[in-house]
């Protein structure tokens, strides 16, 4: 996707085929800086820091992770290392363990001698796969953009937090369908709730619609509510870190409040995910999904960037105040309209996952 006019993925191999690199994006919107992982414990700090983030993103990187541990030392060993490195970093997305999985069992099954090229090709197998499955969310997305326009009116669509194309490799999930339908000459307006306590919306999703010329406003968090009770919002689109096989969805906390707002105001609550979300082994997300709890510090400070353009973090809260920091909700399956998948939208429940996923499904 689109930034200053350049194309760029949010992460990529160096030329010499063996370190990885990355779009630092705790800076944006207003640093643009890349890093360098040239270990397997960088691939971690990125995942733990958040200099990588999103449930697809998360796993391509823990992927490259995988192969940087292995390039070091290909052997039984470090492989489990590495995977036991990786995971910890990050307890919610399944994204990560599906990856790792995935990576573990390959090396282990293959000759020493040949796991570090194995471990690159993999890795960017994976990263490859996540570009067509948000490519094709898109497409399926902006099916559902086109039927529910009238006229030339502009469609209003709400999404929380960022699952853009920096929270994948490329193109993303819930904005994947709004960069297709956009391109494709369809009259889009997007709300972006800021997302507290990140405020991945009003940093990273507003820098990516301007980078790709989508009209946008920003609004605080709790004013979802009140557009839909004045007709202001036709659909609600946002990404999921775990959904579970009965279609419940884990996504950044607040996304259950819209849902429970979209549901009373008769408003279409879609979410957009790949098949590497779905966690096949649970049903029931309120009490299987990790919820990971991260530092209270992002509840009581905000950064942002002051007058003279230099980047500041200032505090909120009195001294002495406590915070605490849930990262993730669940909502429910009956809240969510549909899901929009690399194969197609289906209701969210098993029966509508294991319609399109009868291969991947347990």
């Amino acid at each position: 996707m689109r930034i200053d006019g350049s194309d760029y993925r949010t992460i990529w191999l160096d030329p010499d085929g063996r370190k990885v690199h990355v779009i630092d994006q705790t800076g944006l919107p207003h640093r643009f800086e890349t890093r360098t992982l040239a270990r397997c414990e960088d691939a971690a700090a990125a995942i733990s820091n958040m200099t990588v983030r999103g449930a697809p993103l998360i796993g391509v990187t823990g992927a490259y992770g995988m192969a940087l541990g292995v390039s070091r030392d290909p052997n039984d060993a470090s492989v489990e290392s590495a995977h036991a490195l990786l995971l910890a970093t990050r307890p919610t997305a399944v994204n990560l363990r599906w990856a790792l999985d995935r990576l573990r069992a390959l090396l282990l099954a293959a000759p020493v001698s040949e796991r570090v090229d194995l471990a690159y090709a993999e890795a960017e197998k994976i990263a490859e796969e996540d570009v067509a499955a948000c490519q094709a969310i898109g497409r399926a997305g902006a099916e559902l953009i086109d039927k529910a326009r009238s006229g030339d009116a502009p469609i209003n669509i709400l999404t929380h937090c960022n699952a853009g194309w920096l929270c994948a490799v490329d193109w993303g999930t819930a904005l994947a369908p709004i960069y297709a339908a956009a391109r494709q000459g369809a009259p889009i307006h997007v709300w972006v709730d800021e997302t507290r306590p990140r405020n991945q919306g009003a940093s990273l999703t507003a820098f990516e619609l301007l980078g790709e010329k989508v009209p946008h406003t920003v609004i605080a968090d709790n004013a979802g509510g009140h557009l839909m009770q004045h007709g202001l919002v036709d659909l609600i689109i946002v990404g999921s870190d775990r959904t579970t096989r009965a279609g419940d969805v884990c996504n950044k906390i607040g996304t259950y409040l819209k849902a429970l707002a979209a549901h009373d105001n008769d408003v279409p609550f879609y979410v957009a995910l790949p098949s590497s979300t779905v966690d096949w082994r649970i049903a029931d997300g309120v009490r299987d999904i990790p919820i990971e709890e991260r530092s209270p510090r992002e509840v009581t400070h905000i950064s942002g960037r002051g007058a003279d353009g230099a980047p500041i973090e200032i505090q909120l809260t009195p001294d002495g105040s406590p915070a605490r920091n849930f990262g993730f909700d669940v909502t429910p399956s009956r809240f969510v309209t549909g899901l929009i998948t690399e194969r197609g939208v289906c209701p969210a429940t098993e029966e509508g996952l294991r319609g399109l996923f009868p291969d991947l499904a347990r």
